[in-house]
């Protein structure tokens, strides 16, 4: 199997060519729709990284249901760019003076900004799965054509999730970023953190916002 910067053309293949609407839910399918619990994060651009990625997430609860909506623009073209729910932290988002120094340059990698919003408790994947097992499920994050992710699914929280978010404590990270502008997931930053068979740029922060 041919692997691209660390990420196997197949798995980079199964992303980009998954619906991403497949297991998504509209505003008129979800029960109950305009009582549930409204939560949203301002997500903002983690500058060190060179992002300029900027959006919203939007969770409505129900119990443990929730109706997750996400947009993102201006991130890397046609790659799986993973979400998470990071809980157990100080709720709030890292700053540029929390990222360390990888391979040689400056840069906040997902471990760097642990202390700020904590570990993921929820992968935000477009099917199957959403613990934390999940976290690094390159094959089940949104691709983001024409740059943009457009996200909405509807899924079972944990209870320490809702929890979280209910309290203030629960944060929405995207990552994957371009670090060196070359269009594509290198090894700029040497590997990632998380998994040493990936390169940095796919797993560190492109966007951040606490949910209130």
């Amino acid at each position: 199997m041919r692997v691209i910067r660390g990420i196997t053309h197949a798995a980079l293949a199964a992303a980009v060519t998954l619906p991403l609407g497949a297991a998504a839910a509209h505003a008129d399918d979800v029960p109950g729709y305009p009582g549930m619990e409204e939560y949203t994060a301002v997500l903002e651009p983690v500058t060190v990284n060179r992002s300029q990625a900027s959006g919203t997430a939007t969770i409505w609860l129900d119990g443990l249901t929730a109706r997750v909506r996400i947009t993102v623009d201006d991130v890397l073209v046609d790659h799986p760019h993973a979400q998470h729910i990071h809980i157990g932290g100080r709720g709030e988002c890292p700053t540029d003076y929390d990222a360390g120094i990888h391979n040689g340059k400056r840069a906040l990698s997902t471990l760097d900004g642990v202390d700020a919003y904590g570990g993921v408790e929820t992968s935000i994947t477009t099917e199957g799965d959403t613990s934390a097992a999940s976290a690094l499920a390159v094959d089940r994050f949104p691709t983001a054509p024409d740059g943009m992710i457009d996200y909405d699914r509807t899924f079972e929280l944990s209870q320490a999730a809702a929890d979280a978010v209910r309290a203030g404590n629960a944060v929405v990270v995207i990552h994957g970023i371009d670090y060196d502008g070359d269009g594509t997931y290198g090894d700029v930053l040497g590997a990632s953190d998380l998994d040493p068979n990936l390169p940095m740029e796919a797993t560190n922060p492109t966007a951040c916002g606490p949910l209130r």
